[in-house]
C-alpha cells in the first residue's frame, strides 16, 4: 500500500513524466495559472511554464534525470532532482542539481520554484567562460535573456 500524501504522488508523477520527456504529462500536473521560477528562465506564468517544459523536453539530448527527497503535505512540498544532458549551444555535458519547492491547490501544482547554483551550471555549460564570469549579474542576465528569447521563439512557432 502506498501511504504517501497525494501531493507527494503528484510530484513523483511530474518527475516520472520528466524522466520520459513527456511534457504533456508534466503540464497536466500544473494548475492553469501555475507560477514557475528558476535562475535560468526567471518567472513564468501559466502556459509559458508548460511550454518551457515542452521546449526543453523536445530539445533534450543525452538526457537523464533522477529525483529524491520528495515530501509534501496539503499545501507545500519539496524535492531534489538532478538533470544530466548535453547543452546544445556548446556540446558540453551539464550535471545540474536542483532543489524544488511546490505549493499545491486543488490537487495540482500551483507554484514550482527551482533553485540551483547558476555559476556551477555555467561552468558545466559554458566551460572556462562560465567559470570566469558565471557568478556575475551580467552573465545571469544574459542567461535569462537567452533562455527567454528561446522560449518566446518556441512559443511563437508552436501549434497548440
Amino acid at each position: 500500500m502506498d501511504d504517501r500524501h497525494p501531493n507527494a504522488g503528484l510530484v513523483v508523477r511530474f518527475y516520472e513524466a520528466f524522466q520520459k520527456l513527456d511534457a504533456e504529462a508534466m503540464a497536466h500536473c500544473y494548475a492553469d495559472d501555475v507560477v514557475f521560477s528558476d535562475p535560468a528562465f526567471g518567472e513564468l506564468r501559466g502556459a509559458a511554464a508548460s511550454d518551457m517544459w515542452r521546449m526543453l523536453t523536445r530539445r533534450a539530448k543525452d538526457f537523464s534525470l533522477t529525483f529524491s527527497d520528495v515530501e509534501a503535505n496539503d499545501h507545500t512540498g519539496r524535492a531534489s532532482w538532478t538533470a544530466t544532458y548535453v547543452f546544445a549551444q556548446t556540446g558540453r555535458t551539464v550535471v545540474n542539481r536542483i532543489d524544488a519547492r511546490f505549493v499545491f491547490r486543488d490537487g495540482l501544482i500551483a507554484e514550482h520554484r527551482d533553485t540551483f547554483d547558476l555559476w556551477r551550471w555555467s561552468r558545466h555549460a559554458l566551460g572556462f567562460k562560465g567559470w570566469l564570469l558565471g557568478w556575475t549579474p551580467l552573465v545571469r542576465r544574459a542567461v535569462q535573456a537567452q533562455a527567454r528569447k528561446a522560449l518566446d521563439l518556441y512559443r511563437a512557432n508552436s501549434v497548440r
